[in-house]
């Protein structure tokens, strides 16, 4: 899967596991979009054909909810309490099985943990 990584969601064994599952990943700081607004980083991920992933649940779904023509957002919903939060094989994982199920993403703003 072509994803591109939100500033949140970019850490160096994230990257690596991503990668070695078979995804062809961009992060917003190899697209020079470090620091950039948040409908900068989605008009990159449209016009690069790439799914996005973020924990920023709410500037995404307010940018999903205005422009659904889009290569998709996968969204980890963040808990208080860090124990809840999924890990980035957990993450992986639940990719692996949204891949597996045939599912279109285009146009879908998705919870990554319903598919832990």
């Amino acid at each position: 899967m072509r994803l591109l990584l939100d500033e949140d969601s970019k850490g160096r064994a994230f990257v690596r596991l991503l990668r070695d599952a078979g995804h062809d990943i961009e992060t917003v700081a190899d697209a020079g979009l470090t620091g950039q607004p948040d409908a900068s980083v989605f008009a990159h991920a449209k016009a690069s054909g790439r799914a996005l992933i973020t924990r920023n649940i709410l500037d995404f779904l307010r940018l999903h909810d205005a422009d659904g023509d889009h290569p998709g957002i996968l969204a980890e919903h963040q808990d208080a309490d860090p124990a809840k939060n999924m890990s980035y094989v957990q993450i992986v994982a639940a990719i692996g099985k949204i891949e597996a199920s045939g599912w279109n993403l285009e146009g879908e703003f998705v919870s990554l943990n319903f598919w832990r």
